[in-house]
């Protein structure tokens, strides 16, 4: 037979948790930024990271089981296990899933997974009403209920690329290595199959979203012509090859899998979007470790690159966080994207998950582009100057020569739906009896969520150009568009402002756009500026590495009027993510005897650091996939997570596993890097620092740090732990550690609408709150949330009834509940006095912030 190679109760009391407005408190945070006008660093909103409608998951949870997965019983073995073992152990993990539901359907709660997840965890999604999430809360079968939130693409959508215009090549590559035997997992959008440029290399894969036979691309309901592209466009980036000038992905000799996560679904306004949630996502890794779902997981993909990403979730302990450590147990390496929300101020910041899982090889993206185009803008009002400037172009089209116009801009009122957040609707540029408002003419634009998608309706209605004003878009952040190749600037507000009261008044305004010349790009070589930054919510760095992320070619679905294929350029987090991906395919062939924990250990320890930016933004650094193939010494963790210096005695501690992975015996050396010291001096120790380690073998290093002086101040310390071999590559491991005292959990405006009230199921009183906060910190906000948050029902005399509520991975915003006047069990309490109290419990280790309120049941 083959074997594998080495390698306490929610209440009866919570009708339901109502919506979470997570999007209300983080606004401010990262990429979410408003700029009013281009003077200070350019905004990459709606640029980098797919739109993020508004998405009502209903009342569906996660439930994760103590019964062992497949991946801890073949962890337990020792990563060894028939192909009898595993079935048995999947349909083991499966019965105890069965069971469960059998027992809660006794109890009068009918269950109907929607998912079941027994291979990297042992679970299932379903919606539970308050009675049975109470009963699964009490369950001792149960280790957890988590929510089920929506991840979004992490990228930007582009369009086509004109034989003319170029963005960058991936970069990544290995000379005779081109990914051939490794099979990549997309777990994404679908993959239009049919992109000439994509033929041969993609799989029929599995749709997870809509149950169809391949993961194809799928149209927009309403729209045919309108197809969900961001899976296509990963696709290019890791298995392409024959694009124009020879364009290839970093793999295009392995093989893909798509697996469709996300994809077009009823948003919370009843509209189509393209989002997934994080229920599909765990369906879609359970798929990429057993792609035939045979319950045997000899046949998992070598990589999974997960292109979506869950804003702001960098929980190390979720279920995503679980599952990514499931599939590297059954030796799926799990590449997941920091996200786009940009930079964070020290300590937790704005990575998305899976990207706080520590087991997944988390990538942020850097501007490699050494130049970008610039023009001389001037715009006159009547026979006034109104401006006169030099202004990158923010779109990567540049015009064939200079451009005079007429300014136009679209209605004042808007066709589209309330609550829309998106581009300028295309019916905006027409007027009444259907002519265009800018045809011929210079659009004057707010750049709004989605500049990509209001340049390009402006040129489908005729624009020959695009102002943009509210943010100072990046110079060719806008991706190219064959379906309406037209430049665009940013200009400051208060100029547009004037302009369109010009307009109104009937006065005449008009563009000069100069020819383009190029100019050197100061932002080259760092990290984008909308790369989210951490740390993860267990202290741990992230991202891992860095890797190209800005105007990068690939493909794109459908063809051309002509029926030719479609190219362009993508952005964002995702992309880089999927350069990794490839690179690790490359490093999988190179070295086909390393398993996923290795294969994440070469990729981080061989990554080359980058002078300027702090470690919590690049972990350890550019990946290097020439210098992984190379290296011979591999550390498990990748990146540390020594915490938070409290006080001038704090210390931390950390134990490195660090593995020979060639065929001769190493002697290494370890020292500590400190980067930047931070607000005290730190002293590190490390035992041992020199040591032999036989071929295969593997070692156990102790670090200990302790704050060696008084902390002045908040500012974070950064380096790397490097493992040096007499003779060969060093490796890098990346830390942070935080200053100050440890903050409190934020529980606010804690309210009860009714403080004497008769039982209700049908209109019980509300209890809300806001759990977590978003302080302002140097560089950038930072997001507490809470690990934990519990309501618990307590007598007037101060005794303890029992545990009404529990929710975990608690992001920060307003939460609401309806409270029936009913215990723990479901009975309707007697008449009398009580308190409810909830108990906040943060992310790092303390005692909870509590709250208490007094109410009476008449």
């Amino acid at each position: 037979m083959p074997t594998r190679r080495p390698r306490e109760p929610i209440n009866a009391l919570v009708l339901a948790a109502l919506a979470v407005v997570v999007s209300a408190v983080l606004i401010a945070a990262g990429g979410s930024r408003r700029q009013a006008a281009p003077t200070g660093e350019p905004s990459w909103q709606g640029l980098a990271g797919a739109q993020r409608p508004r998405v009502a998951v209903g009342q569906r949870v996660i439930v994760l089981l103590k019964a062992p997965a497949l991946a801890d019983r073949v962890g337990t073995a020792g990563g060894l296990a028939t192909s009898e073992d595993e079935r048995r152990w999947t349909e083991t993990a499966l019965s105890a899933q069965k069971l469960l539901v059998a027992r809660l359907r006794v109890e009068g709660v009918v269950v109907q997974p929607e998912f079941s997840y027994t291979h990297t965890i042992n679970g299932f999604s379903a919606a539970f009403d308050a009675r049975g999430i109470a009963l699964l809360e009490r369950a001792p079968e149960v280790a957890g209920v988590y929510p089920v939130r929506a991840a979004y693409p992490a990228t930007t959508s582009s369009q086509l690329l004109s034989g003319a215009q170029a963005g960058e090549r991936p970069g990544i590559a290995l000379s005779d290595r081109d990914g051939r035997g490794v099979t990549i997992a997309l777990l994404d959008t679908g993959v239009d199959r049919a992109q000439p440029f994509l033929r041969g290399r993609v799989s029929p894969g599995l749709d997870i979203v809509g149950g169809d036979p391949d993961a194809s691309a799928a149209p927009q309901p309403d729209a045919p012509a309108e197809l969900e592209a961001h899976g296509t466009e990963l696709a290019g980036l890791l298995v392409g090859s024959g694009g124009p000038g020879a364009l290839a992905g970093v793999a295009p000799g392995a093989t893909l899998l798509p697996i469709r996560v996300a994809g077009w679904q009823r948003d919370a306004f009843a509209r189509w979007a393209v989002y997934g949630r994080t229920d599909q996502v765990l369906a879609g890794i359970e798929r990429a470790v057993d792609p035939n779902d045979d319950g045997d997981a000899h046949d998992a993909a070598r990589i999974a690159v997960v292109g979506v990403a869950e804003p702001f979730a960098a929980f190390a302990d979720g279920p995503l966080a679980r599952a990514a450590a499931g599939a590297m147990r059954l030796d799926t390496l799990v590449v997941a994207p920091s996200g786009n929300d940009g930079p964070a101020g020290p300590g937790y910041g704005s990575v998305s998950g899976p990207g706080g899982a520590p087991a997944a090889l988390t990538v942020g993206a850097l501007d490699l582009r050494p130049r970008y185009g610039e023009a001389r803008v001037v715009l006159r009002a009547g026979l006034q100057v109104e401006f006169d400037a030099t202004r990158p172009l923010a779109s990567a089209v540049t015009p064939a020569g200079p451009i005079d116009a007429g300014l136009g801009a679209p209605r004042a009122k808007t066709t589209a739906p309330a609550g829309h957040r998106g581009a300028v609707p295309l019916l905006d540029f027409f007027d009444e009896r259907g002519l265009s408002l800018v045809a011929g003419r210079a659009a004057l634009l707010r750049a709004g969520p989605d500049p990509n998608g209001s340049l390009a309706n402006a040129a489908r209605a005729g624009a020959v150009a695009v102002l943009f004003y509210g943010a100072d878009l990046p110079a060719g952040g806008i991706s190219l568009d064959e379906n309406g190749p037209i430049p665009a600037v940013s200009i400051p507000e208060a100029l547009a402002e004037r302009l369109l009261a010009q307009l109104r008044r009937g006065v005449g305004a008009a563009l000069s756009l100069g020819n383009v010349r190029t100019t050197p790009n100061s932002g080259e070589g760092k990290v984008a500026q909308f790369s989210s930054s951490g740390l993860a919510f267990d202290a741990r760095v992230k991202p891992d590495v860095v890797a190209p992320g800005v105007a990068l070619e690939t493909a794109e679905p459908g063809t051309n009027p002509d029926g030719s294929a479609r190219f362009g350029t993508v952005n964002g987090t995702s992309v880089a993510a999927a350069l990794v991906a490839g690179g690790a395919a490359l490093l999988a062939q190179a070295r086909p005897y390393l398993d996923a924990e290795a294969l994440k250990g070469l990729l981080v320890g061989s990554a080359r650091p980058l002078a300027g930016d702090p470690v919590a933004s690049q972990g350890a650094g550019l990946i290097d996939v020439g210098g992984a193939t190379a290296t011979e010494v591999t550390a498990a963790p990748a990146s540390l997570a020594f915490g938070r210096a409290t006080s001038g005695r704090w210390h931390g501690d950390q134990v490195v596993a660090l593995r020979n992975v060639t065929f001769r015996r190493l002697i290494l050396s370890l020292q500590v890097v400190v980067a930047h010291e931070g607000a005290g001096p730190l002293q590190f120790n490390v035992r041992p620092v020199r040591l032999s380690l036989a071929a295969g073998r593997t070692i156990r290093v102790h670090l200990r740090v302790r704050v060696a002086g008084k902390p002045e101040g908040q500012a974070p310390a950064d380096g790397y732990l490097v493992v040096t071999p007499v003779a060969g590559h060093e490796i890098h491991l990346p830390w942070t550690i935080l200053f100050g005292p440890r903050p409190a959990p934020t529980l606010a405006a804690v309210h009860l609408s009714a403080h004497a009230f008769r039982p209700s199921d049908a209109a019980p009183p509300l209890l809300s709150f806001i759990a977590g906060s978003v302080p302002p910190a140097a560089g950038g906000p930072a997001v507490l949330p809470l690990s934990r948050l519990d309501l618990e029902l307590w007598s007037a005399k101060g005794g303890r009834i029992g545990l009404l509520a529990r929710l975990r991975d608690v992001l920060p915003g307003r939460y609401s509940f309806g409270v029936t006047g009913r215990d723990p069990t479901g009975a309707v309490l007697p008449g009398g006095d009580y308190q409810l109290r909830l108990l906040a419990y943060g992310t790092d280790p303390g005692p909870p912030t509590v709250k208490s309120l007094a109410f009476s049941i008449k």
